[in-house]
């Protein structure tokens, strides 16, 4: 493999740069094959590796928690030592850790090389938004090449249970876990290959926070163990509330480090631009709805409508043929109706599907599958809207940043989801939920339960879009985000240079007050 050449400018077209664009899918494929392939397999590893329920809980919550708590960090030093660089480093060392799962014995050594995963995932998925962006400068094929990478991260995810179902019948479970080598091998060559190196001029040089890292990865990892916590401990036990105060005590610590640091691991004036603020909320109401909505669906259907595993699995179908069949159409109709449209239709499509199934939820599948289609509808185009938003609203220093922020949100929302969801079931419903055979009564709760879990994520999510559409509403950004600080012309143009000279001025005294580089004119118009 060669080095990459330095482009003399962006790619033009979808097949320029389909080198680079086959190394990035492969490392959304496996993001969103890790977990689904390898669920399949823990009744399997429980039985070989004499696991107990709560460490075969944790091969999957190491490998979440890890990558959740480290993005934002690993999102920060992409953006100063080089999105490429820390990307390839992150593939090695996924790879090694694939590898050593044939030496496994224990469910130790397992929940360790799945914590390893998890770190390589940190190291390399907010690169893959970033480095899609970076490769094009028109607005549509970023669009397009964001909804071709997650197409193919999705039906890794619908085939993910599958394969292992598949690869269980003839194969040890460690195969389901050493089939991360191919795909890291392609990654590597795709994005060697493909992908030209960091431009010097665009990276960001300011000194690591190293305190705000510390205290932004204890407030994300909290925010990720409490929901399990409150699921298995319950309400009335001491830990998910510690985990809650420790949240608590770290996000304003973080808060306030940011607020004073010289050099900020996350500059919370960027974070409140309001493309950048307004694309999170957007993003951040799909996780919470979907997340949500997909525990109560999978509960629902195989313990009150008593639906075996293997049929309960096709009931989940309409959401993933929605998934699947939606990517050719996403970046046309975003770009019929415009980025900002899109995004708050999409999310709007989302709160829609929970509003289904609040009201209609308990009547019988044929709401719950129309329930489901709203939802995946809405999350094949928000996920580009609002991650296309984010990173516009952002300087190009900061664009790895912005993916982490972006799945940051969605991680962490997920997981807030999740935790209503269970929490009010655990209140409202008497008994074992999994032992089925329910009596009326129990039935009668549990759809209560489906009830109220429904409305607080619907309201809870309709409030994230209202505010979102409030705080995007006529925000429009220049190059590299650039709204504040320019001319009225500047802004009815989005920022580009045609507010004159005036405008260009004062863009580039914005750059200048942000501690970023002014834009040399001759690097064409980049």
């Amino acid at each position: 493999m060669t080095s990459p050449r330095r482009s003399p400018g962006p790619f033009r077209s979808l097949r320029q740069a389909w080198v680079a664009l086959t190394g990035l899918a492969a490392v959304f494929l496996f993001e969103m094959m890790s977990n689904t392939v390898l669920n399949v397999a823990l009744p399997t590893v429980g039985r070989e590796l004499s696991a107990p329920t709560v460490a075969l809980q944790w091969v999957t919550n190491g490998y979440a928690v890890v990558f959740g708590g480290l993005m934002l960090v690993f999102g920060a030093v992409a953006d100063r030592f080089g999105r490429r660089r820390v990307m390839l480093a992150g593939l090695a060392l996924l790879g090694a850790a694939s590898l050593a799962t044939a030496g496994v014995t224990g469910m130790g050594g397992l929940i360790a090389v799945r914590a390893v995963m998890g770190l390589a995932a940190a190291m390399t998925t907010p690169g893959t938004m970033a480095m899609a962006f970076r490769l094009f400068e028109e607005e549509g094929l970023r669009v397009r090449a964001i909804t071709l990478i997650s197409t193919v991260g999705m039906v890794g995810l619908a085939i993910g249970p599958t394969v292992g179902g598949f690869v269980l019948s003839f194969a040890p479970w460690q195969v389901l876990l050493l089939m991360n080598v191919p795909i890291v091998v392609l990654a590597l060559a795709g994005i060697r290959s493909g992908v030209p190196a960091d431009d010097p001029a665009e990276l960001h040089r300011a000194p690591a926070d190293v305190t705000g890292g510390v205290l932004g990865t204890a407030a994300i990892v909290l925010a990720l163990v409490a929901p399990t916590l409150f699921a298995h401990a319950g309400a009335g036990a001491w830990a998910p509330w510690a985990a809650v105060a420790g949240l608590a005590v770290a996000a304003l610590l973080f808060v306030l480090r940011e607020r004073t640091a010289r050099h900020p691991l996350l500059d919370l004036a960027l974070v409140a631009r309001p493309q950048v603020s307004g694309g999170l909320a957007y993003k951040a109401a799909a996780g919470l709805g979907n997340a949500g909505l997909a525990y109560l669906v999978t509960l629902q259907l195989q313990l009150d409508l008593g639906w075996p595993p293997a049929l309960a699995s096709l009931g989940m179908l309409p959401q993933i043929a929605v998934l699947l069949a939606g990517g050719p159409f996403v970046h046309r109709f975003i770009e019929r109706v415009g980025i900002d449209r899109a995004a708050w239709m999409s999310a709007g499509s989302i709160v829609a599907g929970l509003a289904v199934y609040t009201v209609c939820g308990t009547l019988g599948y044929p709401w719950v599958a129309a329930a489901l289609m709203l939802v995946a509808a809405g999350m094949r185009v928000v996920g580009a809207a609002a991650g296309v938003n984010v990173m516009n609203g952002l300087p190009r220093d900061r664009t790895s940043t912005g993916a982490a922020l972006t799945d940051t949100a969605a991680e962490v929302t997920a997981a807030a989801g999740v935790a209503v969801a269970g929490t009010v079931l655990a209140a409202l419903f008497a008994g074992n939920v999994a032992e089925g055979h329910w009596s009326p009564r129990q039935t009668g709760q549990f759809h209560a339960a489906v009830t109220l879990s429904g409305l607080i994520l619907t309201l809870a999510s309709g409030a994230l879009v209202a505010w979102a559409m409030r705080r995007t509403r006529g925000a429009s950004p220049g190059p590299d985000g650039l709204t504040e600080g320019l001319s009225r012309p500047a802004r009815r143009y989005g920022g580009r240079s045609r507010g004159g000279p005036g405008a260009r001025r004062a863009g580039l005294r914005a750059r200048s007050a942000e501690g970023a580089p002014p834009r040399d004119p001759a690097r064409n118009g980049r």
